[in-house]
Formats: structure tokens, sequence, C-alpha cells
């Protein structure tokens, strides 16, 4: 949710904590900050209210020297966003940066008044260099008073220091949120996420829970392991097209959408025989569980939700198997009830999302036969703690709405429905027009990407609303509710997801001639009835929007417009559908002017409640 680096190197390290912050700017956006140790041995810092380039043209003014820094870029949780609540945070002569919550921040902040300390922010992160300062005052190790401050935490937190006391060196933790330390030749470094880091290194250690880390320009000691123990966990990633270049693009997200047909094809590599899903593409052990499992539970946030919900049509109606779906932030707070051999499914595209993670964390002292997750970074926290992994391979995705994870999220459930489903009610002939549907979806998507110019005309009619209705039916609802919250999410239009169906049962009453109304219209078993239901939308006089299957019978009318999307099968519609409504909030928010990439108040990775 805030992105954090660090270095200590025996060069100056101003601009790889910069550059390390433009990479890391899609998890926060409200502030920056960079806190170095000059040659002197002195702390200096820099901080500014808005984006990384705010802090960069700040530097350029008054440049930081030095061998060794931290800085953060911040997605207000504690604080409205300002300078004052801008990370890194000081007490005396070190400086703290801070991802997570510190749940119990404001006791230790009412003791720390007593003690005589003065609070300059209204942020958690705060507590914790005040909380050092003080535990200093009766140790002279850091790491020590690092120990005794961790301890008083209660909460998730990644957090690294540097202190005048103890120059040439950054000391970090990780409880909850994530945290990777960088190996460097002459210099190592900390981050919140490799791809900071990229530009100097690709050797890293993913930190586990509890960790505590110290690091200087020549060594790497995680406290509690051996040398030996260290560098074998170092792991070397691999060197594809940096995704921080648009590549010609306007927007990271428009990149990202016409990415999709590529992504697809990486998530089905290797995953496809002529007539089957290769279950072996789940883990070693996927077969043993896959045979066992008699219903699935599927646990998300946000957009992942969503492809969840797709998934239960799909396994309930091609593998025959029951499916549960259940927003993950709703799910680790109640009182659940686990079927005999229930697989568990998590759903994230960073891994570290804080709900779902926690949603499996409770898991484990339940009756799952296993837990399986669905994730696109290969280190997470979800991939190491799930008995199972699929990656999505979607490739890095810097826009804070999903698009090409969430059809690779979709790919993927359905390479899950084909593994499980042979062994439940899919049979041989089905099973083969699975593999051979998802064979031609990438093609498929292709074709889908041509409307953009049409859509961009359609859009137009979207300029001066606030208001907006999407309508889908079947396994096309929840397409629906996501072509809703990828237009509130960027374009700021209140926008909401409803089951053509039930129309009458409530929204009906809200549509009038200022309201547009979008409707999922795949040629399936149900578009008699939705075409019905459309009629009800236009006599309110309604601006009506149609995505049709090409063959489907619509055509434009006096406040219709019917697009005709590529024919497929109906099991990889959903996943084609998607790209009408993606285009459409792409360009509605390109046509407002808003911040396409970095919406306002929303981050990339949720990694606080």
């Amino acid at each position: 949710m805030c992105g954090i680096v660090g270095v200590v190197a025996n060069r100056e390290v101003g601009e790889i904590l910069l550059e390390g912050l433009r990479r890391l700017e899609y998890r926060g956006y409200d502030s920056a900050g960079i806190a170095m140790l000059n040659h002197e041995g002195k702390l200096q810092r820099t901080r500014r209210q808005g984006k990384v380039s705010e802090l960069s043209n700040a530097c350029l003014k008054n440049r930081p020297t030095g061998r060794s820094g931290i800085a953060h870029t911040r997605w207000a949780t504690h604080g409205e966003p300002s300078e004052s609540n801008a990370h890194p945070h000081a007490s005396g002569g070190l400086a703290v940066v801070h991802n997570g919550i510190i749940e119990n921040h404001e006791p230790l902040r009412e003791a720390l008044t007593k003690k005589g300390y003065e609070f300059y922010s209204s942020t958690d992160t705060e507590v914790i260099a005040h909380l050092l300062h003080h535990e200093l005052k009766t140790t002279s190790s850091l790491r020590e008073a690092m120990n005794r401050v961790l301890e008083q935490l209660e909460g998730a937190y990644a957090v690294a220091v540097i202190d005048e006391d103890n120059p040439g060196s950054i000391m970090a933790a990780r409880l909850g949120s994530p945290l990777v330390v960088g190996i460097g030749i002459g210099e190592n470094y900390i981050a919140s996420d490799p791809q900071a880091l990229r530009p100097v290194t690709d050797r890293f250690i993913f930190l586990e829970e509890g960790e505590l880390v110290e690091i200087t320009a020549t060594e790497v000691t995680i406290f509690g392991h051996d040398k030996a123990l260290i560098e074998s966990r170092a792991v070397t990633l691999d060197k594809r097209h940096d995704a921080t270049d648009k590549g010609g693009f306007r927007h990271y997200m428009q990149k990202e959408i016409f990415e999709q047909p590529n992504a697809i094809e990486r998530t089905l590599a290797g995953r496809l025989s002529d007539k089957r899903v290769l279950t072996h593409a789940f883990g070693v052990a996927a077969e043993s569980v896959f045979k066992e499992v008699a219903t699935v539970q599927i646990v998300a946030c946000g957009s992942s939700y969503y492809t969840g919900l797709v998934a239960k049509y799909w396994f309930e109606e091609y593998a025959g198997i029951p499916c549960h779906v259940e927003i993950a932030s709703e799910f680790r707070y109640r009182k659940t009830v686990v079927l005999p051999k229930t697989l568990l499914v998590t759903i994230s595209q960073s891994g570290e999302t804080a709900d779902t993670l926690a949603a499996l964390r409770d898991a484990k002292d339940k009756n799952y036969i296993a837990s399986l997750c669905l994730c696109n970074v290969p280190n997470s926290s979800l991939v190491r703690e799930s008995d199972l992994a699929l990656m999505l391979e979607a490739g890095t995705e810097i826009c804070v709405a999903s698009t090409k994870a969430f059809t690779n999220q979709l790919v993927d459930l359905l390479l899950l429905v084909g593994a499980i489903g042979q062994y439940n009610g899919l049979d041989d002939v089905g099973h083969r027009e699975l593999v051979e549907a998802l064979k031609t979806l990438p093609d498929v998507v292709r074709s889908t990407l041509k409307l953009d110019q049409q859509i961009r005309l359609i859009a137009e009619k979207f300029v001066g609303k606030n208001h907006a209705l999407f309508l889908g039916r079947g396994s096309h609802y929840p397409i629906a509710l996501e072509g809703a919250l990828k237009l509130k999410e960027i374009s700021y239009i209140h926008a909401e997801g409803y089951p053509a169906g039930e129309l009458k049962h409530g929204p009906l009453a809200l549509v009038d001639d200022d309201m547009p109304v979008v409707t999922v219209a795949p040629g399936d078993a149900l578009i008699e009835k939705l075409k019905s239901n459309l009629e009800e939308v236009r006599a309110r006089g309604a601006e009506l929007i149609v995505f049709a299957d090409e063959f489907v019978t619509m055509r434009d009318a006096d406040r219709v417009t019917v697009l005709k999307v590529p024919s497929c099968p109906a099991l990889i519609s959903p996943i084609v559908y998607t790209i009408p409504v993606q285009l459409l909030a792409y360009h509605v928010a390109v046509s407002k002017g808003t911040d396409v990439d970095q919406p306002r108040n929303l981050a990339k990775s949720v990694t606080v409640e």
C-alpha cells in the first residue's frame, strides 16, 4: 500500500532511492520523503506532499548526499496527506519508514507524550521513531532497541531505520507487510517490492514473518540465521521487459489492457495438452488433492472477488461441485462451517492483500483439505504460505485498476475448473471443449480490442453524468459488477452493477434519461429474458449501451447503441466481455481528465485492513 526503499553503498545513493520511489509510486502517492546520513554522519531529511515528482524537484534544489538512506512513498491510513505526515519520521538522530498499521499507536503515543516526546504528525509511524529513540537511551545496540520496540507493537509492519549513532547500516523488520532484501556488489538494499530495485539488482531475499535484518554495504545479517542459510535463500528474478515503460501508450492502464492477449498466452503456456488441463501445473501435490475435492471455497477482495463469482458458475455448471465465494474482509471475521473435503482458494494480484492473507492464516486451524492461491507475485506471502499455487503470469501491473491480472485470474480459475472437474462432473468431451475454448481466447481478445475506437466514441455519452447502471445475467452478472467498479474507480462516476432480472426489485426507480445503462449481452440461453429487461430500461428513457454477441438480433435505435462483440464459446465469454467494460471505463476517465493510473484515495496493493 505504501512503498519503502533503502540502500547502503560505497557510492552516492540519492538517485537510487528516488528511482526506487518512482517505481513504487503505484503503491502510494499521497506524499513521499527521503532521509540520508550525509558524509558528516548527520541525518538530512526531505519530504513533500503529492507525487514523487514533487520530492524529486525538491531534491534538485537541495540535493541530499550520502552513502546510506531510506525513502518512502505514502498512501494515507493515519493522518491526512501532508508534508508533516510524510515519511520518514524522525526522533533525534534516527529516521524511520513504515508500511502497515500499528493498532495500539494511541496508548503508545500517550505514554511517550508523558515521557516528554513531542509529536509533529498524526501518523502511527512516528510512535515507532520515538519508541526507538527512547529505547536507545538504555542500550547502544540498535538491534536490541529494535527488538524491544517490536515487542511493543501490535498490528502489521514493514519498518526500516537509519541512525546517526549506527552509521553504515540499515535495520529493518517485517510482520504482516512485505519486505525484501536486494543483494548487490559493494551495496545492499531493502524494499517493499523487488520492482523498486530492478535497475540495480536481480538477486533478492524475501524476508519471512517476524524476521529482523541488518544490511551494510558488504553484509546482510538476518538475525537467527547463519550466513550459509542466508545465502541459500537468495533468488534471481528473470529479466523481463521493463513494466515501467509505457511503450508508446498514453497510460499504463491502456497499455495493460492491450497486453491482455499476450498475458493470457503466458498463463496458458505449459498448462494445456491437446485435450486436457495439466494438473501438475498447480504443484506436485495437486493431483492427489484435486481427486479428493468435494467443494470449493473462494476468498478474495475487490476485482478478485468478482472473478470468484464467475468461477462459481463454472464450477457448478461444468465441474459439478458446489462453490462458495466470500469477500475476505467479511469471511475472516465470522464463524464459518467448513464442509468435508473443501479446497480453500485465495486470489490476489499482489499476494499481500491483508484480508485475503489473514483469511488464509485463519484457515490453517480449520478442516480444509488444502489451500491454493492464484497470484501474480511468485515470492509473495500468499504463495509461500499456501499448499498449492498457480502464478497468473500477467507481468507487472502498474495501474491501480486491475485489467490483465483480472482476466488472467479468470483464465486460471477456468484452468482450475478443468483440473478439478475431470475428477467430478466434467467428462472427456467437456474437458476437451474447455481446452479448445481457452486456446482460442487470445485471438478472440485481440479481435475484441479492435472495438477500442468505437468504445471511445461511446464514452463521450458519459461526460457530465453522475451515475451509471451496469446489467448482466448469469456468469456475466459479475462482469457487470466489474464494469461498474472500473468506472467508479477511475472516472469517479457513481456506478452500480445489478443482475438484469432484479431491475423491478428496486434499481428501476433510479433509471431516467440522465442515467446511462450498460448491458453485457452474450448470445446465451438467457438472451431473450435479457432483451425483455432492456425494454423495461428503454421505456424509462435511459441511454442504453449494449455490448452484444455479433449474432444477437439487436440493432441501434433511438437512445440505444449496440456494439457487436466477436462471437465466442460460452465458457470464455465472461472473459471476452470484460474487455469492452475495461475500455469503456478507460475512455470515460480520459474524457473527464481524471488520473487514470493513480485514482484518488486508492492504492495498488492493499496490505492493511
